[in-house]
């Protein structure tokens, strides 16, 4: 319960919008507290200074108001490793679901000072930590697990660091306008589904066995009757032989094909179809209850059917 509420203050005390473009690090966004450390040494330094005053200690005095001084100083130097940082989101790669998602944010430090032990972390405690060289451009990733389809946010994040001596906390809050698009996690491997016949003409690689074609690299699920023995046993890896099949047959991914299936059950299975269809050069259509596409076989076309496997059921951003 408490960590709810600290939660709600959290996000309404430090409320900012989902941010675009570069944002600077001024004084308006950097936060700085002690550290638990920080409220310790406070506490030494309170009681050093009621012996100093208990027993009149002219270098007890020294001691306190230097250590004091010395505190002092490094939180303005917690507050400059973070001031007039420059940073924007980068590009994310989709991935699966059960795979890390990696945002990745460009910092920029147009200063002529290194910024040290910086702390980049989500409300999960998924963390990165990191230096920044002088006036340069660093990309730094944060990896986060996708544990469902769709469009995944990072969320807010928070930015701090406790350089130099761990007496303060001085942080910031991010929450840019990038998502990760996560698939469906692809199913164990299984026979694709037979071609369908159309009138057509000419040749393409498919499922038929009507005449050799060539050889491909072997892929799990490839059956066992199609595999070149003999450039095995010529010690030239692990081959499958291709046939080709008239044009008009087409390799159709129908989800109508699937009637006793779950829908998520479905998406897998049909991801698993997309990959191993893409592999082995294939021309091959997708078929949703919202839609279809026709058959192809390029990265674009890959990356389209993923794309309609992982918004199934949701609205696209």
């Amino acid at each position: 319960m408490f960590a709810a509420f600290k939660k709600l203050f959290r996000n309404w005390a430090f409320r900012r919008t989902v941010e675009t473009g570069t944002v600077v690090l001024n004084q308006r966004r950097i936060y700085i507290i002690p550290s638990r450390q920080g409220f310790i040494f406070a506490m030494v330094l309170g009681v050093m200074l009621l012996g100093d005053i208990n027993y009149n200690l002219s270098l007890g005095y020294m001691l306190t108001f230097l250590l004091a001084t010395t505190a002092g100083l490094t939180m303005l130097y917690a507050f400059r490793n973070l001031a007039q940082l420059e940073i924007h989101a980068g590009h994310v790669e989709p991935v699966f679901v059960g795979e890390q998602a990696r945002f990745v944010f460009h910092f920029n430090n147009p200063s002529s000072l290194v910024r040290y032990q910086i702390h980049l972390h989500d409300d999960a405690e998924h963390e990165t930590i990191f230096d920044l060289p002088a006036q340069r451009s660093t990309p730094i990733s944060l990896a986060i697990p996708a544990t469902q389809r769709g469009w995944m946010d990072s969320e807010r994040l928070s930015l701090y660091t406790h350089f130099p001596l761990g007496l303060f906390h001085a942080w910031t809050y991010l929450h840019f306008d990038v998502c990760c698009l996560v698939y469906p996690k692809p199913a164990a491997p299984q026979a694709l589904p037979a071609a369908s016949a159309q009138n057509g003409q000419g040749k393409i690689i498919a499922t038929g066995d009507e005449d050799f074609s060539g050889l491909r690299n072997y892929v799990d699920g490839d059956a066992m009757a199609h595999i070149a023995w003999k450039v095995l046993a010529r010690e030239q890896g692990l081959q499958v032989k291709q046939f080709s099949a008239q044009q008009g047959h087409s390799l159709w991914l129908d989800w109508a094909q699937l009637p006793s299936l779950a829908p998520e059950r479905k998406l897998e299975l049909l991801t698993r179809w997309v990959l191993d269809a893409d592999a082995q050069g294939l021309a091959y259509g997708l078929r949703l209850p919202d839609g279809e596409l026709e058959p192809q076989n390029n990265p674009a076309h890959r990356a389209q059917c993923l794309k309609r496997l992982a918004l199934f059921g949701m609205s696209e951003i």
